[in-house]
């Protein structure tokens, strides 16, 4: 039987927690939110560490996670950051995930270049590390990962945005993530390969970065048409993103005639595709992610074997409004496969 143990993101700041590290994936897991299964002595201990735990992407990660985790009878903790970026959050959970015996950590990096240090100190110790979702920087830092390819995924909507807009010349906003971040820089660039245009063209009017948040969506939406109120495409960096950008649009009349693409394909952005909010969606498969790289180290634990280079979890264009030479699923197919 698996074990599960969750660290509420309050333990990543908890400096009794980092001075006893060996206690902090149980004791200081025993918090508000958190919970345990018995498990036998001498069980594989996996660690999960995410951005945060309250995105959806992220939520259904770990859900992936606790799943595979009883399927492959092994030990489970959790941990991730107080927000988007908190990469000493980060750090403090890999210390004491190590610390507790774990032999493999599972992370999504906050900052894909700061984390290296704590990740490859794990490395040293014999843990086995694997990115999901965004690589580090550099990809080699991890022994594998698991993700979406995020060029890919940006490139689909790309290609899509400038086949909607049927030659008429775009004025294009990019809500983004944040610097340093490579999943954001890989959307981004991504799109602008699939648009046909690279970074610097006179169409994109306005960048802002939103951290992947809703309010911070809108507000560098209205910042964007503060500047450009012409603007008629809008990239985001992920469904949050474009709903705060939608709410804007909409406070200025203009929600029918600005085209927003996005990344994602969590259900409450695929039903907004559906509701004609956000015109298309890459949608990713977090669920996927975690299964496969928890089942990979139990499978280190079971033969010393080590997972390694890239696997592609898959991306898939949703969208109601197909265009012509665009591969795409419709929404239904997007609700059947979304999460959160």
């Amino acid at each position: 039987m698996s074990r599960i143990s969750r660290l509420p993101s309050s333990l990543l700041r908890t400096a009794a927690c980092t001075g006893v590290a060996a206690l902090a994936l149980t004791a200081c897991g025993s918090g508000s939110g958190s919970g345990t299964a018995n498990a036998g002595s001498g069980s594989v201990k996996v660690g999960l560490i995410t951005k945060t735990d309250t995105n959806p992407f992220f939520v259904k990660m770990k859900e992936g996670a606790e799943k595979a985790a009883e399927e492959n009878g092994v030990e489970l903790s959790t941990a991730a950051g107080k927000f988007d970026g908190d990469n000493a959050g980060q750090v403090t959970a890999i210390e004491n995930m190590v610390a507790a015996g774990v032999k493999g950590i599972l992370i999504t990096p906050s900052d894909s270049k700061a984390i290296v240090p704590a990740i490859e100190k794990a490395k040293a110790k014999g843990v086995l590390v694997i990115a999901l979702d965004t690589p580090t920087e550099p990809e080699s830092a991890v022994d594998a990962l698991f993700a979406t390819d995020n060029v890919k995924a940006g490139e689909l909507i790309g290609e899509y945005a400038k086949a909607a807009m049927k030659g008429k010349p775009a004025k294009i906003a990019t809500l983004d993530l944040a610097p340093g971040v490579s999943v954001g820089v890989q959307r981004h660039n991504g799109f602008l390969k699939g648009f046909g245009i690279e970074e610097g063209d006179p169409s994109v009017v306005c960048s802002q970065d939103t951290g992947g948040d809703q309010a911070k969506g809108q507000t560098a939406m209205e910042n964007c048409l503060q500047k450009s109120p012409d603007i008629n495409v809008v990239y985001t960096i992920n469904e949050p993103a474009a709903l705060g950008a939608y709410t804007a649009l909409k406070a200025k009349g203009r929600e029918k005639d600005v085209l927003i693409v996005s990344v994602d394909g969590g259900c409450t952005g695929t039903e907004a595709v559906k509701d004609g909010k956000i015109s298309a969606t890459s949608q990713q498969y977090p669920l996927k992610m975690a299964a496969e790289g928890v089942k990979a180290v139990a499978t280190y634990a079971k033969d010393g074997k080590k997972a390694s280079g890239y696997t592609d979890t898959g991306v898939t264009l949703i969208t109601d409004k197909a265009q012509d030479g665009v591969t795409s699923k419709d929404t239904a197919y997007g609700l059947e496969n979304c999460w959160g």
